[in-house]
């Protein structure tokens, strides 16, 4: 193995996979072979997000099976999983993932036709393939994949992109595809999140404005038709729009979440003191837990929370823009997909919350409770961190050459 390559492996060829080349510095003395900063919000994010499902989901847990910690003690097993997942996802170097996009792309694309012919149908929606005790939601897995896909598209048809109609409908057939699949589920927050991720990459590879205001116009009118085509989302838009018109009925989730934020005013309730998650609001450890860490942290905690949440998307997008100046141009758009995708989906589920956005059924990234979601944003991070490396590592290795 020649000494660039042992530079680039993360964890050198022993099995301790438990990080301890990332955090070694010997390769270059002063010099961070990581993002610290990353890596700590990320770990900040995922501990805290432990800490408001144990505190959260406690009363539904022992109401639906008499056992408190029900819910903690399975997401102690999504923890797990994560750490095997960000262990296996610092080892691959880039250019694996760009190489195997494509079959990536098409094995989730037939795990989605799977969902709907043998998947597990949850509270009316049939979303999830099951594989013994774990119950794998494919959506999640489509934002990530679809990520990747859309970075290694952009390098090929850069040129194309920028200059011809064709080469920027190519990806949107593809989004067509997952999109109507994913539909079927029926999962319209996802669909929302991969046209946004879609729109802006191609916005950022110098789409020509032409096709991109098209996208955009066609985008917004197939979501008001699929908001009038389903007689449940018409009364999510009409809820959100005035939840007090039916506060026992179609509005009853947002006034539940409006009333916990107002109990938490600037300081919150304290940490375990929320009324709202005594049954009262539904899906309070999932996709509403925002509410009870306003309620019980309040407004300082509320903003401490988005303030990390920026931070790492920031970061991500930051990245991307250092990967594109550096001649890393896969790296850059997927950092780019990466940071708008975290971004959108914090707006999409605290809009949801707090009233200025309908309930799309969208996590909080890295908090909520569920292991489809909390596994594969460990895994976009931890790519975050895998493309940092090798980025420090390309301008070590270019100041030593010219050294020598």
């Amino acid at each position: 193995m020649r000494s660039d390559e042992r530079q680039l492996s993360l964890f050198g060829s022993s099995l301790s996979w438990s990080l301890p080349n990332l955090f070694s510095q010997r390769e270059a003395p002063g010099m961070q072979l990581y993002d610290r900063a990353l890596l700590f919000a990320v770990i900040s994010l995922i501990s805290f997000g432990f800490i408001m499902v144990m505190s959260a989901s406690m009363p539904e847990a022992t109401s639906l099976t008499g056992n408190p910690y029900h819910f903690v003690w399975r997401h102690v097993a999504y923890l797990v999983g994560c750490a095997l997942i960000a262990a296996v996802v610092l080892q691959i170097e880039m250019h694996s993932w760009q190489q195997l996009s494509p079959i990536m792309l098409l094995v989730v694309g037939i795990m989605l036709v799977a969902v709907p012919i043998v998947g597990t149908t949850v509270n009316g929606a049939t979303r999830w393939l099951s594989v013994g005790p774990i119950r794998i939601q494919v959506a999640e897995l489509a934002k990530f994949v679809f990520a990747v896909y859309m970075a290694g598209y952009l390098v090929r048809r850069h040129q194309e992109v920028r200059e011809n109609a064709k080469g920027f409908y190519k990806p949107i057939a593809v989004f067509a595809v997952y999109a109507f699949l994913i539909l079927l589920q029926p999962d319209l927050g996802t669909v929302v999140v991969l046209f946004v991720g879609t729109v802006g990459l191609l916005f950022l590879a110098g789409a020509r404005l032409l096709d991109f205001f098209a996208l955009i116009l066609t985008g917004a009118m197939a979501f008001v038709g699929l908001v009038l085509l389903e007689p449940y989302r018409m009364r999510r838009v009409t809820s959100f729009l005035d939840p007090w018109q039916d506060p026992f009925g179609s509005g009853y989730q947002l006034t539940q979440s409006l009333m916990a934020y107002g109990r938490g005013d600037w300081l919150g309730q304290g940490l375990g003191n929320s009324i709202q998650k005594l049954e009262y609001l539904p899906e309070a450890h999932t996709d509403f837990i925002f509410a009870v860490i306003g309620e019980e942290l309040g407004f300082l905690g509320i903003i401490a929370v988005l303030s990390v949440l920026l931070f790492v998307a920031l970061r991500a997008i930051k990245l991307g823009n250092l990967c594109l100046l550096g001649d890393r141009a896969f790296e850059g758009y997927l950092a780019y997909a990466i940071g708008i995708w975290i971004c959108f989906q914090t707006v999409v589920n605290v809009g949801a919350s707090i009233g200025m956005l309908p309930t799309k059924g969208l996590t909080l990234p890295f908090i909520s409770y569920g292991g489809s979601s909390l596994w594969v944003m460990t895994a976009a991070a931890m790519i975050l961190i895998r493309i940092d490396h090798e980025r420090r590592l390309s301008l070590i290795q270019a100041v030593q050459g010219k050294v020598k």
